[in-house]
């Protein structure tokens, strides 16, 4: 890619962002900041106790990844967030206007198979429904890709970096 872009790994939980997001990082040759480090005390705990977050909870959350990503304008950068609302995704672009966004996709039955064999992660599968039900999918004027979870991390960040490669095109 010609200008580094500032990409934020979206999906919901158990799509494998803190797993794709470094790899695509290390492709990218730029920074990864995992987006789970940004949320409050209290937002950990509301989901580690399987309460849904509400808007409320997430803007300041939003807003220090956007911050980050900001700071990052013209140098490059992935960083990971749910971003599973239009709403969401308005507020990151608002602190960081180029940002470009990798929705990673996938069935909710291998996300729910790939949630349960994860250890010391504070999500529980049982938000997974709520995840899925507030997921809208990247407009056709976002910038940005949707890319298949199917395969190895490694074939996941390389179909996510050959698409953001074509974005440039």
């Amino acid at each position: 890619m010609s200008t580094p872009h500032v990409v934020v790994v979206m999906g919901v939980a158990g799509t494998g962002k803190t797993t794709i997001g470094p790899l695509l990082a290390d492709r990218l040759g730029v920074p990864y900041a995992e987006g789970d480090d940004f949320h409050p005390p209290a937002n950990i705990a509301k989901m580690s106790a399987g309460t849904p977050l509400t808007d409320e909870d997430r803007w300041p959350w939003l807003d220090a990844i956007g911050a980050w990503a900001h700071g990052r304008a013209g140098l490059g950068g992935v960083v990971s967030s749910s971003a599973l609302k239009r709403s969401y995704r308005d507020r990151l672009r608002a602190e960081a206007p180029g940002v470009v966004f990798v929705h990673l996709t996938g069935d909710r039955a291998l996300i729910e198979d790939r949630m349960s064999h994860r250890e010391g992660h504070f999500m529980p599968t049982a938000l997974l429904d709520s995840q899925f039900a507030t997921l809208q999918p990247l407009g056709a004027d976002e910038a940005g890709v949707a890319v298949d979870v199917t395969g190895t991390p490694e074939e996941i960040s390389e179909r996510a970096f050959e698409a953001l490669g074509a974005l440039d095109q």
